[in-house]
């Protein structure tokens, strides 16, 4: 980014006190797709010796709040950004450092569109859980909506 403008990644790893438990790496953040990568941590592991349950749900709703971030900051003045639901899929054994890859369920514009008009506009932001092998470990749905501001 700038010399004087923190990146998305550096503002969430600045503010989000669970990206910095979890040494969550912020490697790409833009409009069109997030990725970010939890490390092989012991202190994380499960029973299995992978990344606990826990830190593969907070590892992918950080990669969709960065892309959220990414597509919707520039909205930030008229709306706050909160995640509505999650759903999520445990599919294969997650072994060492794991990655998560996010991409909006719909057009930006259909979602500032529904914003302009009054709206309180939901939106799914899928992501994907990969082991380095590249296999998928998981699929996460999060619906999140622009709540606007009052």
């Amino acid at each position: 980014m700038s010399e004087t403008l923190p990146s998305i990644g550096e503002l969430l790893a600045a503010t989000v006190p669970m990206a910095r438990t979890l040494n969550l790496q912020f490697e790409e953040t833009t409009a069109q797709r997030a990725v970010v990568s939890l490390p092989d941590q012991p202190d994380f592991h499960n029973h299995v010796g992978g990344p606990h349950a826990g830190a593969v749900f907070t590892l992918a709703e950080s990669a969709s709040g960065a892309i959220v971030l990414g597509a919707f900051g520039d909205q930030l003045s008229r709306a706050v950004p909160l995640a509505v639901r999650a759903e999520i899929a445990y599919t294969k054994l997650a072994m060492g450092p794991v990655t998560a890859t996010a991409e909006l369920g719909r057009p930006a514009e259909d979602v500032i569109a529904e914003l302009d008009a009054g709206q309180r506009p939901e939106f799914p932001v899928v992501v994907a859980i990969r082991r380095a092998d590249g296999a998928v470990t998981a699929e996460m749905t999060i619906t999140w909506t622009l709540r606007p501001n009052r």
